[in-house]
């Protein structure tokens, strides 16, 4: 289950790749991003991940040629730094800063708060309606991050899987707050828990 970064970008038959969480910005983690980016494989790019590609072009401009898949999860101030702005624009042009993302990066994009904004690279966005303040705690985002990421893995289309990740995301943390569970005080792993149980309950009643 634990390998270094080195041996799990040479793996053959990768399904999936998930960086971003934990990852920093040494000059090795940018290194290990650009070999990320240049793999057949789709990604999720989050945190950190997404601070190293706002601060290199060459990045950007691999990332928008790539042939595969990319999805980017940015809060609004990583949207901000990606696109050379104050977070308080982005914050006052969600829609308009998520497909210009979308567009220039050639990747799906989440850009996360209250009423996360989903965009394809062709134009397209979806409002989400799920969530709640909840997930402003620790780690929230890193497990959104994951979510797309098992379900490109186990084949769903980046568009289902961004799109099925964010809803569920959010319906667990409102699922938790409906049992009194939040949303003061709701951790990342209760999160993780309820998504599991809600996934399970729809797919198997």
């Amino acid at each position: 289950m634990l390998r270094s970064a080195q041996e799990i970008i040479e793996l053959p038959h990768l399904a999936c790749l998930v960086l971003g969480p934990g990852m920093g910005q040494s000059a090795h983690a940018a290194q290990y991003l650009a070999r990320a980016i240049e793999t057949d494989v789709p990604l999720v790019l989050d945190a950190d991940a997404l601070n190293l590609l706002a601060q290199d072009a060459a990045l950007q401009d691999q990332v928008a040629k790539r042939k595969t898949r990319t999805l980017l999860t940015p809060h609004p101030a990583e949207a901000a730094r990606l696109i050379g702005c104050a977070t308080d624009d982005v914050r006052y042009q969600r829609v308009d800063v998520a497909t210009m993302l979308a567009a220039r990066l050639n990747s799906f994009v989440v850009l996360k708060g209250v009423g996360s904004v989903c965009a394809q690279p062709n134009g397209t966005w979806y409002l989400n309606a799920s969530g709640n303040p909840g997930l402003a705690s620790a780690g929230t985002g890193d497990v959104l991050a994951g979510m797309p990421g098992a379900l490109l893995a186990q084949g769903l289309s980046a568009r289902d899987a961004l799109l099925l990740a964010v809803f569920l995301h959010g319906a667990a943390a409102d699922d938790l707050a409906a049992r009194g569970i939040g949303p003061v005080g709701m951790t990342a792993s209760e999160v993780i828990d309820a998504a599991r149980g809600l996934l399970n309950q729809w797919v198997y009643g």
